[in-house]
């Protein structure tokens, strides 16, 4: 079960999406739409013309590119884990 900072309250499918992120071996199946639902709940997003977001979370701020599929590759959920890890979302699994 994913803990979370008490400034923001995660819905079940949020919560759902960070449990899949922090799951070892990393999935393939998460999706995009998703991880986005997820970094707007908890972080700020900001979309550029070029399809990159920057995603600020705590005072950490990390630029993804929107996949070519609706699933993430292997190297998004690692810089997932990372940047959410440092703003206090991660699993009790781990």
């Amino acid at each position: 079960m994913p803990t979370e900072p008490e400034h923001v309250h995660l819905n079940n499918h949020h919560r759902d999406t960070v449990e899949k992120i922090f799951q070892h071996p990393a999935g393939h199946n998460i999706e995009w739409l998703d991880i986005l639902s997820l970094l707007e709940a908890v972080g700020t997003v900001d979309e550029s013309r070029d399809g990159k977001f920057a995603v600020t979370l705590g005072s950490e701020t990390e630029t993804f590119e929107r996949p070519k599929h609706k699933n993430v590759d292997v190297q998004v959920v690692v810089d997932l884990r990372r940047i959410l890890r440092s703003a206090g979302y991660a699993s009790d699994a781990n």
